[in-house]
């Protein structure tokens, strides 16, 4: 079977998501096409060679509707003859784009291919595309009665089994600014970053985060009818240990190695392992512990094996859970910061992560990295990379 390889990862600054975030007044059709058109740019193909865009977007309505991938390639200048597509797995969808694109290339489908995602959090608010939604329908309904709850709500109940305290929570958030801070001072992000004229570094992170300024914050998702059905909850995830509303984007060049040598381009990264999981819908974010456990058994590694981790900082309670259970060294984890300072994407985050894997990857010498995200309704990707040096 043939390889899958990445040869180029790149990701906009991440905006905040809000009328008054910096790139607020660009598309997200324009977004996206500006990675779409740097990832090009850097490695110098003829972009005709490319036989499909696989693009991850959450939200799929206004600004975002109608496939915005295709919209956003032929935006970059990209030739009519090229395709795309556009996949929602929900804040795992450019993480599941990058699975789609490295499964095409190794089974032969695709020999030059993009994987990519935006999200404008801004134009676009979250949850726009349920407007209407009367019900989930009587099957899903009769399986649930009691109903689902907002990842606000699961991300408590993660907390509450775990036995995560406010303040541990908040020392992980305040220690993702610090990191995400300190990449920032040192350059860390500067290969990776396709700057903007709006917008050059990422705008979510707050150097001077202290222990005290985020333990005045109120809990955000406190709810009478909530403490009554989960009296277990001690409501302490609030707006500092949640990740913030986002625009940016994303994307990633994946094709063979023998490929990669014919046209001139240097393998990062070979695309070694795939897993996706579902787990219980009402915890909703917990599926990264056996996405991590099933990839990591495809692999044949061990998790002591992985030098480096990325995982989205959806919610603080998610990382520390997950850490809990699989074992994980947390110094190896978001080593750059997480979503609770970078910012969280939703549908660029997968391609988000993966950019930032990478570069970390080669930054520091590491043989394996691993990647997983937690997305709704109980799912979960994750994917181990090998550096290739």
């Amino acid at each position: 079977m043939r390889d899958a390889v990445i040869v180029e990862a790149v990701r906009t600054p991440i905006g905040k998501g809000k009328p008054s975030g910096a790139l607020h007044g660009v598309h997200p059709v324009d977004l996206l096409a500006h990675s779409l058109s740097t990832l090009v740019e850097r490695t110098g193909i003829d972009p005709a060679l490319i036989d499909d865009v696989i693009g991850g977007t959450v939200t799929q309505v206004g600004d975002q509707s109608q496939n915005i991938t295709r919209s956003a390639l032929l935006a970059a200048g990209y030739p009519e003859s090229v395709p795309g597509t556009t996949v929602d797995r929900q804040c795992g969808s450019s993480q599941q784009a990058v699975h789609f694109a490295a499964q095409g290339v190794m089974s032969g489908a695709y020999d030059v291919v993009v994987a990519a995602g935006v999200e404008s959090m801004g134009r676009v608010p979250m949850g726009s595309s349920a407007v209407g939604r009367e019900s989930m329908g009587v099957g899903f309904e009769r399986r649930y009665p009691d109903g689902l709850v907002p990842q606000g709500i699961s991300a408590e109940l993660i907390a509450a089994r775990w036995g995560l305290s406010r303040t541990r929570l908040d020392e992980f958030a305040a220690y993702s600014h610090q990191k995400a801070a300190a990449a920032t001072s040192a350059g860390s992000f500067a290969k990776e970053l396709a700057v903007l004229p709006e917008l050059s570094v990422d705008e979510a992170i707050r150097p001077d985060t202290t222990l005290d300024a985020l333990a005045g914050l109120r809990p955000a998702f406190r709810s009478d009818a909530y403490s009554t059905r989960f009296p277990q909850i001690d409501w302490s995830i609030t707006a500092g240990n949640s990740s913030p509303l986002s625009d940016g984007s994303a994307a990633l060049m994946i094709t063979t190695s023998e490929i990669a040598a014919r046209l001139g381009l240097r393998p990062l990264a070979r695309l070694h392992s795939f897993a996706v999981v579902g787990d219980d819908p009402l915890m909703m974010l917990t599926a990264v512990v056996p996405a991590t456990r099933k990839v990591l058994q495809r692999s044949g590694l061990d998790i002591s094996d992985i030098d480096l981790f990325e995982v989205n900082e959806a919610f603080a309670s998610v990382v520390l859970a997950w850490a809990a259970d699989t074992g994980a060294d947390l110094a190896r984890v978001n080593v750059h910061g997480g979503a609770l300072a970078l910012g969280h994407p939703l549908g660029a985050s997968g391609a988000r992560l993966m950019t930032t894997l990478v570069n970390a990857m080669e930054q520091r010498g590491a043989r394996f990295g691993l990647q997983t995200m937690c997305e709704a309704g109980g799912l979960a990707n994750a994917t181990v990379l090998e550096r290739l040096a």
